[in-house]
Formats: C-alpha cells, structure tokens, sequence
C-alpha cells in the first residue's frame, strides 16, 4: 500500500487511477483532433492545450472518485465499474461545463467534450478488461509473512482471502509450543534462520500477530529482518491500514498513546478545515435556501407540527449544542423517550421519507457548521441519552469526541446507517481511525465519497 497524508491506498487502486488519467489526457486530445479535422482548422501545438486537457482530465478523475468508480467492487466487476464510469463522465462532462461558462477558453470546446466524452469511455472500460485479470492478483499484492498460528493469524488469513484484499500471505511461522490453529503453519524452531526464510520467500511485510507478546517478542529475529529492509507491522496496526478502522477487539491505551497518529501538526489542518466550513456553509445556505424552504413548506403540509426541529446533541470535547435540521418524524415519535431509529421506521412521515433518502433533512445543520459547533466532516454527532449508554459499553467512545462532529463522516460512507450498540461499534472504530488519522485529504476524501452514498442511497434510514 502506498501511504498518501497518513492515508494507505492500495497499489492497485494508485496504478489504475494513473492509467486512467493518462486516458482521459489522451481521450480530451482525440477528441480535439476528430473535432479540428471535422471542421478543417489547424491542429495547433499540444503545448497551448495542456491546461484545459489537465482540467478535463482532473474533474472526469474527481468524479470518478466521487461515485466509487475505485471501490473494491468495482475493481471485481466490469459491469458495476461500467456503469459507475457512465455516471462519473456525465458528471465530470456537466461540471465542464459549468466551468467552461466561468472561464471560456480554459477548458475544451464544448462540441470537442462530446467526442471526449465517448471516447473516455471507450478507453476506460478497455483498460480495465485488460487489467481486470491482473488488479487482484498477487503481482499487485504484498507478500506477507505472519509471525504467529493462533486466532490473530486466523483473523489475518481470513482478511487476506477477500477478493479486495491488497495483501497475500506467503507463509506462517508458529512462536509458540501451543497447538497451531492455522494448520499450514511451521514451527520457529524448524527454520534454522528466520531472516533468511524471509529472503526466500520474498517477503515485502512482516507482521507480528502473537496471542501473548509478554516476553514472547522475537527482538533478535524482528531486528535483523527489519535491518535487510523488510517493513516489520504489529497486527493492530496491519489492520489499521488494510481495514481503514481500528480494530477494537486488539488495541490498547499504550498502542493508540505510542502508534503513529493525533499529530500536534494538525493545527494548520485544523485552520484550513475551519475556513472551508464557513466558505462551505455560507456557499450551501444560500444557494439552497429556496430548495430547504419548498420542502419546509411540505412538511408543514404533510404532518402537523413545526417544520424545523432542534435536538441536544454531544459535540466536541463533550459539550452539548442544538441540532438543526428539517423534521423528517411525527411530533409525537419519543413521547416514550429516545429511541434508535429503525429500518422502515413507522414515525418517519411521508414527506420524511422523501428527504431522509435524498439528504435535504441535512442541509440546515450548515448552519451549525457555520456556529462552528460542527464541521462538514466529522464522527456523527449522539444524543447526550445515548452517549452516556455508549460510554460505558464502548471503550474508547469518549475518545471520538477529541474532533468535532460532522454532517458526513468516515463512518458514514464506510458503514451503513447504524441503529444498534453492536452497530454503534463498528461505527467507533471507524470513528477512531478518522480522529487518530485526520488530515485535509482525508476530509477531501470522504467529502467525495459522500456523493456515492447519496447517489446510491447507501446507508440512508
């Protein structure tokens, strides 16, 4: 995996995306030659082009990340990445547009993006017929050794057989005279010299999965194979990166005090991420005040009650502020007391329905964001109720307050809509991973990716 602003992104995935833009360089320039030979003017140097062909090419990539064409199910099916690519290039070609009205003569001649855009198409599903066969293979995985034979192994056995999965393990070495739950395993003391199994075997990674590292840590071995230029992990982090959680059943205070992660130079971060929440949310209230406006008047009509409602949520640090957003449930829906919401949940009204999938409930916690009580992206913010519940079942829970809630989230797109402690769960540790590993990019990312689970109604309830 290649680490990209504390983020890992599979070698496939970081090979297909340069094979794609190299394309869509080349689908922009095809079709400026069909274009200037259609209408018989000179072809001109490729020189004078080179910014509108880097436009073309990073708005159609942009969106190609925005809908999930780099997800892993995409990667395993031609049909699913085919249409998620018709998608991306319709978006990418209107956002062309747009930019070709704010600044003419900086992007493609229209007319030139229509030949662009079916030629883009032509060779990305082309590329990826012919690396389909190859993208999960193992010439783009890492080799990995694991030192252990026990339900740590098993868990890293069991990770690696995923089709998605950017590793393979080449071998396994038990450490222990305990009874090996992974069969294929081969006692330490059968290898007369561990490092040079490692060369052997060509082993890129390392792992260390012991069941008990008291006194059990190979130092010599892990010292000597580290010293050759192998990457030796420890398994939380291994699974850190290859998961993009962190693994509740295996991390300690002592790992998430001393593993990489909570830097003190996000501070700069943090004054970028706070500009772009005001230019954000001033930019979003605005332009869709008449859209949350009609759809208030709606709920007005459909159920009685008011059209907006507020809500005591726990923010950062654990303060508590009001929540606004458009009332999706009936006034009555807690007259028991909080409740989780549920699938198809009957106190959802018509009206609610209709704007709980589409997302416009959302949009006037822009507001809040604007407060700075929130941010556009973030862990999702709990009821006061359900936090103190969650605190004390969920180690670590408290820990996800150190950053401050957000509209959407890595939780969010990662995890589908949760409405359970066992949901609550998993939803923590991908909430961890967003706190201990946040950085510009990584908002960049989820703010993109957003766009797929709104386009796909993933998660929504």
């Amino acid at each position: 995996m290649i680490r990209l602003f504390k983020h890992y992104i599979p070698n496939a995935v970081l090979l297909l995306g340069l094979f794609d833009f190299a394309l869509l360089m080349a689908a922009g320039e095809l079709g400026w030659l069909v274009r200037a030979w259609q209408i018989g003017i000179d072809l001109g140097d490729i020189s004078h082009r080179w910014a509108p062909l880097l436009i073309f090419a990073g708005l159609v990539q942009t969106a190609m990340i925005a809908v999930g064409v780099y997800g892993s199910d995409a990667l395993r099916s031609m049909r699913y990445a085919a249409a998620r690519l018709l998608v991306a290039i319709s978006l990418g070609i209107i956002a062309l547009s747009v930019v070709y009205f704010l600044l003419p003569g900086r992007t493609l001649w229209r007319s030139n993006l229509f030949y662009a855009m079916f030629i883009a198409i032509a060779l990305l599903i082309l590329i990826r017929a012919l690396l389909s066969g190859l993208l999960g293979t193992a010439a783009f995985r890492r080799r990995v050794l694991v030192l252990g034979a026990g339900a740590r192994a098993d868990r890293l056995r069991k990770l690696g057989e995923r089709p998605e999965a950017g590793f393979v393990i080449v071998g396994y070495v038990a450490m222990s005279a305990q009874p090996p739950l992974v069969a294929e395993a081969i006692h330490r003391d059968a290898i007369a010299n561990l490092t040079r199994h490692v060369e052997n075997l060509g082993v890129s990674e390392v792992v260390l999965a012991l069941e008990e590292r008291r006194n059990a840590l190979p130092l010599k071995d892990l010292l000597r194979i580290r010293t050759t230029g192998v990457h030796v992990n420890e398994f939380s982090t291994f699974l850190e990166h290859e998961t993009g959680r962190v693994d509740l059943d295996t991390v300690n205070p002592s790992w998430l005090i001393f593993s990489d992660g909570f830097s003190s130079g996000r501070m700069v971060s943090s004054a970028i991420k706070r500009l772009f929440d005001i230019v954000a949310s001033l930019v979003l209230l605005i332009t869709t005040a008449p859209l949350v406006a009609l759809f208030a008047l709606l709920v007005k009509l459909d159920s009685r009650g008011p059209a907006f409602f507020r809500q005591v949520r726990v923010g950062l640090y654990g303060e508590t502020f009001s929540l606004i957003k458009l009332r999706s449930m009936r006034i009555d829906a807690e007259a028991g007391g909080a409740q989780w919401a549920a699938k198809e949940d009957p106190r959802v009204t018509r009206v609610g329905r209709i704007i709980r999938k589409l997302r416009i409930d959302e949009l006037p916690q822009a507001w809040t964001v604007l407060l700075g009580q929130m941010s556009f992206v973030g862990p999702r913010p709990e009821r006061p109720e359900f936090v103190e519940d969650l605190e004390e079942k969920l180690v670590y829970y408290a820990e996800r307050h150190m950053v401050k809630p957000g509209i959407t989230g890595w939780a969010q797109i990662n995890y589908p809509y949760g409405a359970s402690i066992e949901d609550s769960r998993h939803k923590l540790e991908y909430d961890l991973y967003y706190a201990k590993n946040y950085t510009p990019f990584l908002d960049l990312l989820i703010l993109l990716q957003t766009l797929r689970v709104v386009l796909w109604n993933e998660g929504a309830r």
